[in-house]
């Protein structure tokens, strides 16, 4: 049976700001002056110096879905509420950890990242600390949304939500683009990262973990280790990047945390051979990086690039994809003329992604 999600254009710029896009309503830094909205006619234009794909084009409103096979805990509310956008996955049963996961490909199940008392960390979270989006003891986990049955498997994509490391919106970003990508033949594994009072370093170990975890049931997953993605929105896609940048490969929690004791997941490499960058880019929290130099020894896989024309980021996005082709990542980008910050799973944009994607992993 076929579903039809409306996210209305005006809901969706009235969620991304305080979740997606805090720093832009002084939450955190703020944009400065000299980066905000410019001429219509000017969004409209490629950039003369962008040598990947791009492209400009109105964004659509809504989405099908072929399947409705899942619990009701990952289905999407019609219409936008504050209490959606800050809902939370279901946390693991019994337990669950990565380390010892009886991964299912038939049906949604959650693990925690860390084995209990052995997450890598240099903050430390107390009960006293509060007025946090987790309590102190709250346990980074993954959670798997495979393909519908009789869906043939061809890659995996880790997910990573945005809110400013101050929210993780599940429902608004990763849930409702994995529910369309896990139709289109991409097993699903969204990430509830650390968040604030954790660094984005602290995070990335939790991608890593999470990349690992896939690599090594790839085949209970049906997928080759090597086709597995990852991507985020806004400070997700930071996060992402933290990851590719200093945290993948054979980099442990011992990088962060010397108490750190390894397990065997620690032997998997953890390689990620897409990256996709929803309103989101390489650098920290409110500044894209536009070092070329520490870019490349990022070792970058290709890149998919979507924002919209209104997003009080836009002329960060433009300014790092044009510097792509010098950096030498393969990027392909699509804008979305008068759209704006934290749009989602919403706008149109995931059937190309899924298609790019496809092709990435067939070019390996």
């Amino acid at each position: 049976m076929k579903k039809l999600h409306v996210i209305p254009l005006a809901l969706a710029l009235c969620a991304s700001l305080p979740l997606a896009a805090c720093a832009s309503t002084g939450a955190v830094e703020t944009m400065p002056d000299a980066q905000t909205a410019e001429s219509d006619a000017a969004k409209a234009s490629r950039p003369a110096d962008v040598e990947g794909s791009y492209e400009v084009r109105d964004g659509v409103s809504g989405y099908a879905l072929d399947y409705d096979d899942l619990p009701d805990d990952y289905s999407i509310p019609d219409g936008y509420s504050r209490a959606a956008m800050q809902r939370k996955p279901p946390l693991p049963e019994d337990g669950a950890t990565v380390l010892s996961a009886r991964p299912d490909a038939s049906r949604a199940q959650a693990f925690y990242l860390w084995e209990e008392g052995n997450a890598p960390a240099t903050t430390e979270f107390t009960p006293d600390m509060t007025g946090y989006y987790d309590s102190y003891d709250f346990r980074p986990y993954v959670t798997a949304l495979p393909v519908p049955q009789g869906v043939e498997a061809k890659g995996a994509v880790v997910l990573l939500a945005g809110g400013a490391y101050q929210v993780r919106a599940d429902y608004t970003d990763t849930i409702p683009t994995a529910l369309q990508l896990r139709e289109r033949g991409f097993q699903c594994f969204v990430v509830d990262y650390r968040l604030r009072p954790y660094t984005p370093q602290e995070g990335a170990l939790d991608v890593a973990r999470a990349v690992r975890f896939i690599a090594k049931n790839a085949d209970a997953y049906g997928i080759d280790p090597a086709d597995i993605a990852v991507m985020g929105y806004s400070a997700g896609g930071i996060q992402a990047g933290e990851f590719l940048m200093h945290y993948d490969g054979d980099v442990d929690g011992r990088a962060l945390d010397p108490s750190y004791a390894p397990d065997e997941l620690d032997a998997v490499w953890a390689h990620a051979s897409a990256d996709a960058m929803i309103y989101s880019f390489y650098g920290r929290l409110s500044v894209a990086s536009l070092d070329t130099d520490a870019l490349q020894a990022g070792e970058l896989p290709p890149t998919f690039y979507c924002y919209g024309t209104e997003d009080p980021f836009y002329r960060q996005f433009e300014a790092q994809v044009a510097l792509m082709d010098e950096v030498g990542v393969p990027t392909t980008t699509l804008v979305l003329q008068d759209w704006p910050h934290g749009f989602g799973g919403d706008g149109g944009w995931v059937a190309d992604y899924a298609a790019w994607l496809e092709q990435v992993f067939a070019s390996e």
